[in-house]
């Protein structure tokens, strides 16, 4: 029981770090995409706020990244 038990905790915490990745790498591609639309034309309102957003949240998820895997947390 105990055996199985953890052996689906460790499942779920492998599809939450393919998750975490999987959205990381789609965060980029939407930076690179809005960068290109940016050198062709001016951004919308919503265009500019998604940029920021999606770049502080890449910065908030790498700090918080090395502080819990270097930092000791």
């Amino acid at each position: 029981m105990l055996k199985s038990l953890l052996e689906n905790v460790n499942l779920l915490e492998n599809i939450y770090q393919i998750s975490i990745a999987f959205l990381l790498l789609c965060s980029i591609f939407s930076v690179r995409l809005i960068k290109k639309l940016k050198r062709e034309r001016k951004l919308s309102f919503f265009e500019n706020i998604m940029n920021i957003s999606i770049r502080i949240a890449i910065f908030l998820w790498l700090a918080s990244f090395f502080l819990i895997e270097y930092g000791g947390y």
